[in-house]
């Protein structure tokens, strides 16, 4: 039996060299190959006493004999690890893996161990990525306050608590379920720490909506069958004075007409859900094009929320719908009663007279929108991609403490120091470009014979690196087990998520460390945390064309096979891909430049591709419950103008609506204190805003009215090509389902995509 969860993260690049390193490492047994932690110690009045001495000493015997930990230097064995003013000084323990690989708890009680011996002027703060980790929280806030939100907007929808509560249970349902089931896989493949708060931020915005759009169809045919029979004139069915006899004796001859409305809720819209699900999941699929470890993980595991959120709307969804069917129809049909008494419009007046009046500008309406996305979409042009680190943390956790403690004794490049490898057991291999083997003393040497030449090549290697800008200090070569490879750690002067950084490492790789291996003959690998973080963020740029072709390319074949138009679907994508860039520039603005007071740091390297995925399947949603209901009435009037009205009017509650609870939901994870986490949930809240209000409302009314006809062409030989996929059902109402029936009071206002039977 499994038992737990084994969430790992996995953020190595097989073939870049900052991967190369690491394995070279780990084969010649270095100690830097495991993760290690800092117990950093101050004192304003110095560290060099004789009691600071002794207490230092008992805290760092303690800690070496906990569990996971292999290895301890105090500080007062070298003579680099006290600041020059003698106040910061730290030590450095070795643990027996990596961060992920040590228990948490064991983690933990190093932290409380270390910080018993604080007192008496002496401060002690932990830091390192396995410390960072054994800080964070199991969150919840964020995930309650959005399901608080998306559920008071429910509740002004439909005007009941039980109504509203069905989507939120049908939605809290699935991530449940899907939780389960990711908890399993994590023990078999990788799935990064952060994957169930991403779930939950998916899942609960998707599922929500998804059900939501059912429920809203369902109300619908709801009141159409009221009005056929009667009932919503007060001709049928018990009223609220009625007792409770009476009522089951309403509900029980309701019956068909509640049955054949979840039946039609479920055909109609349930195919618009099922259509909108797999668009979601090929976005997210998509990222396996990329090839980024854990990330392939996140994209399964979201790809399987999404896809039990869509089976749960079209199977759960239906049986609570039988279930409290009678206590929901009751409720409709007395909102139903009291929006006739007090005389309101017709249900989409409002939605359709907006309609047209874009109709009648429609280049100024696209003026306006386009410019005002292309604005907030600049600033992504200069996005960088790194990591947090123990800078972003929050000012009263130790990680964060301890960060400062060693920027300000020792500099701000102490926080990310960079770890060059010199590897000679390959020189032979590069003798044209080092001399041969008389660069290594010798071919065909032993370990033991190259252990010489690669010392001195390790020597000229810290003399250059002395020497370059940008370098505030080199440590001594540091040996391995095998003498034919030592390392070198070197400090940049600036912080580890600062540009000035990134230029460093693109320097010493493509220019500097070059010269020095013709020199030498040796081979040299620029390694450490702050690498790996520049190699994960260049390879996500170099891969996000084929992963952004892959994704439109199959949505819009989905798009053309369903609308039967070439220009229709790059519309989408085109509209898409403006919004989905507004969004990372807003990203861009509030956390790489620090407006609304938050902290300066790049965006979080995966951030771009992983709300490109979920933003445009989710932008696909919307496009799908709106073009269905202008493509109905197309195929009704032959009238584009006429089907772009209509399709708002039908639509644009309901879609405003879902928008409305997913922004909630989203921008819950704002409160979230983990920056990936906020980053994400401003990311997509901003996305869906934009694509609901601008694009939707704006720019979508206005490129169809200029398209005319047009939207709808497509060429004869494509035609016969695509498959044909209807998400409209065109079934002619007889008498007995409400044909000619008087439209119900609400019946627009909640029709999902607007589409008839």
């Amino acid at each position: 039996m499994v038992v737990g969860n084994d969430y790992r993260n996995d953020f190595s690049l097989p073939g870049t060299e900052s991967h190369q390193a690491q394995q070279t490492m780990e084969e010649k047994g270095a100690a830097q190959a495991g993760d290690s932690i800092q117990i950093v110690v101050r004192d304003e009045d110095g560290l060099r006493t004789a009691a600071h001495e002794k207490r230092v000493a008992a805290m760092l015997k303690k800690v070496a004999a906990q569990d996971s930990v292999t290895a301890v230097v105090s500080p007062y064995d070298d003579k680099s690890a006290v600041s020059r003013d003698g106040t910061v000084g730290y030590a450095t323990v070795t643990l027996d893996g990596l961060a992920e690989e040590v228990p948490k708890e064991d983690r933990v009680e190093l932290i409380d161990v270390a910080q018993d011996f604080e007192g008496d002027g002496l401060r002690v703060e932990l830091g390192g990525d396995a410390i960072r980790s054994a800080e964070e929280g199991e969150g919840g806030a964020a995930e309650g306050a959005g399901m608080l939100g998306a559920l008071i907007i429910l509740v002004f929808l439909f005007g009941s608590v039980v109504a509203a509560g069905l989507p939120v249970i049908t939605a809290l349902f699935a991530v449940g379920s899907t939780m389960g089931l990711i908890v399993m896989a994590s023990h078999f493949v990788t799935l990064a720490d952060f994957t169930p708060p991403l779930m939950m931020l998916v899942g609960l915005g998707v599922g929500i909506d998804y059900a939501l759009l059912i429920f809203s169809r369902y109300r619908t045919e709801l009141l159409v069958e009221a009005a056929g029979d009667g009932s919503l004139a007060g001709g049928g069915g018990a009223d609220e004075g009625s007792g409770r006899a009476a009522r089951k004796d309403a509900d029980r001859a309701s019956r068909p007409g509640q049955e054949r409305a979840a039946r039609v809720a479920l055909d109609a819209a349930g195919r618009t859900v099922f259509f909108a699900g797999c668009t979601v999941i090929i976005a997210l699929l998509g990222m396996y094009a990329l090839g980024l470890g854990s990330l392939q993980g996140v994209a399964l595991a979201m790809a399987l929320t999404v896809l039990v959120t869509m089976l749960a709307s079209l199977t759960l969804l239906p049986a609570l719908l039988s279930a409290f069917g009678g206590r929901i129809r009751r409720n409709v049909l007395k909102r139903a009663r009291r929006q006739a008494a007090r005389g309101r419009k017709e249900e989409g007046t409002a939605w359709r007279r907006w309609g047209g009046g874009v109709q009648r500008h429609p280049w100024a309406a696209l003026l306006v929108a386009v410019v005002a996305l292309g604005a907030l979409a600049a600033p992504a042009l200069n996005m960088r991609l790194g990591f947090a680190d123990a800078g972003n943390d929050a000012e009263s956790t130790t990680s964060r403490q301890a960060y400062d403690l060693l920027a300000d004794g020792f500099g701000p490049g102490f926080n990310g120091p960079l770890i060059v490898v010199a590897d000679g057991s390959d020189a032979d291999g590069g003798s044209d470009a080092g001399g041969g083997s008389d660069a290594n003393g010798g071919s065909g040497a032993d370990g033991e014979e190259k252990g010489e030449p690669v010392k001195d090549a390790a020597g000229t290697l810290r003399t250059t690196l002395e020497d370059t800008t940008g370098i505030a200090a080199v440590s001594p070569a540091i040996p391995t087990k095998d003498p034919s490879v030592a390392l070198l750690i070197a400090y940049p002067a600036s912080a580890p998520q600062a540009e000035a950084t990134s230029d460093l490492v693109s320097s010493l790789r493509d220019d500097i460390l070059p010269r020095v291996e013709q020199e030498t003959g040796t081979q040299f690998l620029v390694g450490g945390a702050t690498a790996a973080a520049e190699d994960f963020s260049w390879k996500v740029q170099d891969r996000v064309p084929v992963f952004v072709a892959i994704v439109v390319g199959l949505s819009a074949l989905l798009l053309m096979a369903v609308f039967r138009s070439v220009l229709i679907p790059l519309k989408a994508a085109l509209l898409n891909l403006l919004s989905i860039g507004a969004s990372l520039g807003a990203v861009t603005l509030v956390f790489q430049e620090g407006w609304f007071g938050v902290q300066q740091g790049p965006v979080e390297a995966f951030i771009p591709v992983m709300i490109f995925a979920i933003v445009f399947g989710l932008s696909m949603d919307y496009e799908v419950f709106l073009l269905s209901r202008i493509h109905e009435e197309w195929e009704h009037t032959k009238d584009p103008s006429h089907a772009v009205r209509e399709g708002l009017a039908h639509t644009g509650k309901v879609i405003t609506a879902a928008a409305a609870i997913m922004i909630v939901v989203f921008a819950a994870f704002i409160l979230s204190p983990d920056r990936m986490l906020q980053q994400f949930g401003l990311g997509l809240a901003v996305a869906i805003l934009l694509d609901a209000v601008l694009i939707r409302c704006l720019i979508v009314p206005a490129v169809m009215q200029l398209l005319g006809r047009h939207a709808w062409w497509l060429p004869a030989p494509l035609a016969k090509l695509l498959p044909r996929v209807r998400i409209e059902r065109h079934e002619q109402r007889g008498p007995e389902s409400g044909q000619g029936a008087p439209e119900a009071p609400g019946q627009g206002d909640y029709a999902d995509a607007g589409l008839r039977r």
